[in-house]
């Protein structure tokens, strides 16, 4: 089973600063059903109690310095630590969700204080998060508060699925199982960014020999690509171009229809489900190997419903 590691307030244990927690809904019953969620408490983990001073960032920005004001302790390099120790575990995670603002977890706009004063600036980034960034790249990352958002949402949930089926490619990498990876990614990525998809087909072409250290490029390369959510234009041509697969199969009429379909969501009046649903309809009606392996087509779960709202 995929394995999502997950901050573990956002499951509801009790064990934020003030004895309280952050449930998720969305990951604690609806990602749940697909994924082991594998909680972690970076600050109870150093051995501070619940509840506890509160913890902040001072100092620069790019290198802050986690702090108890209360009691003045350094906990920097506890915080990092807890991670760097456990680098072997977080090498079986698809993904990571991250509790939002906290100074040890906060993925983005932490509070970073000027020491000795309340004077702060929202451009930090927690220790623990920091961290986990530096060891794996390439792991999806995502804050419990903008999972409320479905297109950060999806995104999300997308790159974890792609990053899972990248980590099950049988090891050692070959030159042909990452071709053959690149294949099936070849429509999620287009609707993402399509500059880096022939930028890394070409660079996949030209590997006589595959290195670890170009595998780990490609991986790195290929998940910050997918960081930001396809775009209505890049879906609606990856759609057009799907739908050129079917001329030759379906009816004029039933060509017509989906075209139409299409342009209705280009235009924002029918979420994306709806071309995909009748394009996945005509799939079944008319199988076709290289269709079917794509995985812009299913990419998850249809059950998660990401794509209703977009």
């Amino acid at each position: 089973m995929i394995k999502v590691g997950i901050s573990s307030c956002l499951i509801g244990e009790q064990v934020r600063y003030d004895g309280g927690h952050k449930r998720s809904a969305f990951c604690d019953e609806e990602l749940r059903r697909h994924v082991e969620l594998v909680p972690y408490c970076p600050e109870v983990g150093i051995g501070l109690g619940v509840p506890r001073p509160t913890i902040r960032l001072e100092g620069d920005v790019d290198a802050p310095q986690a702090v108890i004001p209360k009691t003045g302790q350094n906990v920097t390099a506890g915080i990092s630590d807890f991670a760097t120790n456990r680098q072997r575990q977080y090498t079986q995670l698809s993904g990571y969700v991250l509790c939002a603002k906290s100074p040890s977890c906060g993925m983005e706009r932490v509070r970073v204080y000027k020491p000795g004063t309340n004077e702060n600036a929202k451009d930090g980034m927690g220790i623990f998060a920091r961290r986990l960034r530096e060891m794996f790249p390439a792991l999806p990352l995502e804050e419990d508060g903008r999972l409320n958002d479905p297109l950060l949402r999806e995104n999300f949930v997308l790159r974890v699925y792609v990053y899972d089926a990248w980590k099950k490619l049988p090891q050692p990498l070959k030159s042909a199982d990452i071709q053959a990876f690149h294949a099936r990614q070849k429509f999620t990525l287009l609707a993402h960014d399509q500059p880096t998809y022939r930028k890394l087909g070409r660079e996949l072409a030209e590997q006589k020999t595959m290195t670890p250290e170009f595998a780990t490029y490609y991986i790195e390369t290929l998940m910050n690509a997918l960081t930001q959510p396809a775009s209505r234009k890049n879906n609606t041509n990856v759609l057009q171009h799907i739908q050129g697969f079917f001329k030759d199969h379906i009816e004029s009429a039933e060509r017509q229809e989906l075209a139409e379909l299409i342009l209705e969501y280009n235009a924002g009046r029918v979420p994306l489900m709806v071309p995909l649903s009748m394009i996945n309809h005509y799939l079944r009606k008319h199988p076709d190997a290289y269709l079917s392996q794509q995985s812009y087509l299913r990419p998850y779960p249809d059950d998660l419903k990401l794509r209703y709202g977009l």
